[in-house]
């Protein structure tokens, strides 16, 4: 074992792994490399900004402190980790890689692991909430609020654990022939270990909604308001989305453990199959916003802010001493009140 952690910091061991399962080793970076990385990175800030538009408006408005909308919080954070562990990951690969120590690589591509680990958790207390909120007829009182954050705290732990075990010696250095060809620094029977605990996490959570829809569709369907059925699909939506995004690249894991060194080249392209899952975090925001109404208005609140003022400024410079009319607030619009001003036509005031 000490001999083993000794070679985390060696700087010839990710070459010597890379050379021994790769047909390849990508030592110089050519422009179109150069061009994917940068539409990846900027795919990547994309994905960054939509998911912090949703934390701060879940932060920001009470109506989104239910349960629901905080487990939704919390698969747009792990997609937000996610946008900066893929910008990483990309930055510390192609001819970087060779020049890595193992402790610097298990950290790059940790760091993914991790954040997926925590989506398929967030998907799963996802579920739970809506079966209790659905099937069981209760909802998460304040009483339970302490309950609530205790889950998703227990699913990040258990996410930095998973994701953390190839760094904790569950890993192939010193065993080649034991080696992933995908991730050549992690062992098979790992990689093959997670994608077999997601696997059955996600058919759980799919049976979950079957038993959910099944409550609905019955003679008790009356106990599912409007609100909560257009809830429960949203997150189907977002359900089968990860599943479409990340089915390939789970294919491809399952395909490097069945296939031996050098035998299957589709192994080669595995980063392709990886670029489309990242689709799943762009997505999961705009599906969000697309399916709440509220969330849309309060995610783009300050992009309104900041063309407001810009507004506000232009009209300034070009119209001086001209007096500008009050504005209802967007909290007015959304307590449906009506602010006690004078009579004034106001443009530009359509709520769609």
């Amino acid at each position: 074992m000490g001999n083993l952690y000794s070679e985390y910091l060696s700087t010839t061991k990710v070459e010597e792994h890379y050379n021994y399962t790769k047909e390849t080793l990508v030592t110089q970076e050519t422009v179109s490399r150069q061009v994917a990385s940068a539409l990846i990175i900027i795919l990547c800030c994309a994905i960054v900004v939509e998911n912090l538009l949703v934390l701060i408006a879940v932060a920001r408005n009470s109506k989104f402190h239910s349960a629901m909308y905080l487990f939704l919080g919390n698969l747009a954070a792990s997609d937000l980790l996610a946008g900066v562990a893929f910008i990483a990951n990309t930055l510390l690969s192609g001819s970087v890689t060779p020049h890595l120590t193992p402790v610097q690589w298990f950290a790059r591509e940790g760091s993914a692991f991790i954040t997926l680990s925590a989506s398929v958790f967030s998907l799963l207390a996802i579920a739970i909430e809506r079966h209790v909120a659905i099937a069981k007829v209760k909802l998460y009182g304040s009483d339970k609020s302490c309950r609530m954050l205790l889950l998703i705290g227990a699913s990040w732990l258990i996410s930095l654990v998973l994701g953390g075990l190839p760094i904790l010696g569950w890993n192939c250095l010193g065993h080649l022939e034991t080696c992933s060809t995908v991730l050549p620094l992690y062992a098979k029977h790992y990689v093959l270990c997670v994608v077999t605990i997601f696997s059955v996490i996600l058919l759980a959570i799919v049976a979950l909604y079957v038993r959910i829809y099944c409550v609905v569709r019955s003679s008790h369907a009356d106990v599912a308001g409007p609100q909560t059925l257009a809830l429960l699909k949203t997150v189907t939506i977002v359900l089968g989305v990860f599943i479409v995004c990340w089915l390939p690249a789970f294919s491809i894991l399952l395909l490097d453990y069945a296939c031996p060194v050098h035998s299957c080249p589709i192994l080669y392209k595995a980063h392709y199959f990886f670029a489309f899952a990242t689709l799943n975090s762009l997505l999961n925001p705009v599906i969000y916003t697309w399916r709440s109404r509220d969330l849309r208005w309060e995610v783009l609140r300050p992009l309104q802010c900041c063309r407001r003022a810009a507004g506000v400024q232009g009209r300034r410079v070009g119209a001086p001493g001209h007096r500008l009319l009050p504005l209802r607030s967007y909290s007015s619009l959304e307590r449906g009140t009506h602010m006690s001003t004078s009579p004034t036509v106001l443009e530009g005031n359509t709520v769609v």
